[in-house]
């Protein structure tokens, strides 16, 4: 499979030239008959990867928790829609939805509707949704019920491709791909010298920099924050990356829960890049939203009760189900885990009541720019 996609990549670049890292990218993970998530499920200990629902249902369940509480706060809209973005397996659905049982009439006011362009994974999310919900699936943002609509991106932003830039002494350069010098293989280049009204938005750095923007992850966040504005609902953004805009390569590959070099075996690892969080904000803001965070995820599960739900789980658990339960709880909220580097932000109307897990009053995530 990845001989195939490598074959034809390398094919493309003697025809046409180097192509970008967002091309690349692109390729690697969505090419009809070769692309990384076309073509097989990456989820959980067989696959790549094991994202927070796959861990415990423990963090579905808050989330879903959160929607409910979220969804009355606003009012208790009497029809909304719920709008999962690269839902995986399905996992976390299931889980929100289950736990929106929990508050009186929330459940029957709910549409599913899910984000995914994978055949595989759509067939995982039909299976594991049965009997709960009948989603309508959706290839992008395009034609969302006109109602107040609640978003959630759990892992979805970090693998939307990214283009890559480098400062140099005379300036800056964008990082291509090409071929190695036998030609058989993919190797990094840059372009020639950027128009400085090209480079405006990148920040101060230093010869040798690298910095990462993701035009597609500023899209999608205008589009919720859009439609928030509009018809109401809240977006819960769950990544992990960074809360300013800031130097450094972030572009990685993981094949069997082990980083892997990224032009190797394309469509056979997957491809991510850290969330650049000041980003999303900026654009949210932009289209005339309200932004809250980011917090790290371990003090957002944490203010939510995660603690709490941990300990009446391990009520009636036996010995080894309740040591698997304090091993998630630490896994989804300790620094050294998932609890620091993922970060949460949520979007809300201007004017809509600040959601559960987050500080009344925060500093602005979109003022400062770091680099390092």
């Amino acid at each position: 499979m990845s001989k195939a996609l490598l074959d034809s990549l390398v094919r493309r670049i003697r025809s046409q030239g180097p192509i970008t890292v967002a091309d690349y990218m692109s390729e690697a993970l969505s090419h009809p008959q070769h692309g990384y998530y076309q073509t097989q499920d990456p989820f959980g200990r067989a696959g790549d990867f094991i994202t927070a629902p796959e861990i415990s249902q423990m963090f579905g369940e808050l989330i879903g928790l959160w929607c409910a509480d979220t969804w009355q706060a606003q009012g208790s809209p009497p029809s909304c829609a719920l709008v999962e973005l690269g839902p995986g397996r399905g996992t976390l659905m299931s889980d929100i939805l289950r736990a929106a049982r929990t508050l009186p009439g929330f459940e029957q006011t709910l549409e599913v509707h899910l984000v995914e362009t994978s055949p595989a994974l759509r067939r995982l999310q039909q299976e594991n949704l049965a009997g709960r919900t009948e989603p309508t699936w959706h290839e992008d943002l395009e034609n969302l019920p006109q109602r107040p609509t609640f978003f959630l991106a759990n892992e979805f932003f970090d693998a939307l491709p990214v283009h890559q830039y480098q400062r140099s002494e005379t300036g800056w350069h964008e990082r291509l791909v090409g071929l190695s010098d036998d030609g058989q293989n993919l190797a990094f280049g840059l372009s020639g010298a950027l128009p400085d009204s090209l480079c405006n938005d990148l920040p101060e750095c230093s010869p040798g920099d690298v910095v990462t923007v993701c035009p597609a992850a500023r899209s999608y966040a205008a589009i919720m924050a859009k439609h928030i504005s509009q018809y109401g609902g809240a977006a819960l953004c769950i990544d992990y990356g960074h809360d300013h805009t800031a130097a450094g390569d972030t572009l990685q590959a993981v094949k069997q829960h082990k980083y892997h070099p990224v032009l190797q075996d394309p469509g056979d690892a997957d491809l991510t890049a850290h969330v650049d969080f000041a980003a999303l904000c900026n654009a949210a803001k932009s289209a005339g939203a309200q932004t809250h965070g980011p917090v790290g995820q371990g003090a957002f599960l944490k203010a939510l009760g995660i603690e709490t739900r941990a300990a009446l789980l391990g009520e009636s658990a036996t010995p080894d189900q309740r040591a698997a339960i304090a091993a998630a709880l630490q896994r989804l909220t300790e620094s050294e885990q998932m609890g620091t580097l993922f970060r949460v932000m949520a979007i809300t109307a201007a004017q809509a009541p600040t959601p559960a897990g987050f500080p009344v009053t925060e500093a602005d995530c979109t003022e400062g720019r770091a680099s390092g």
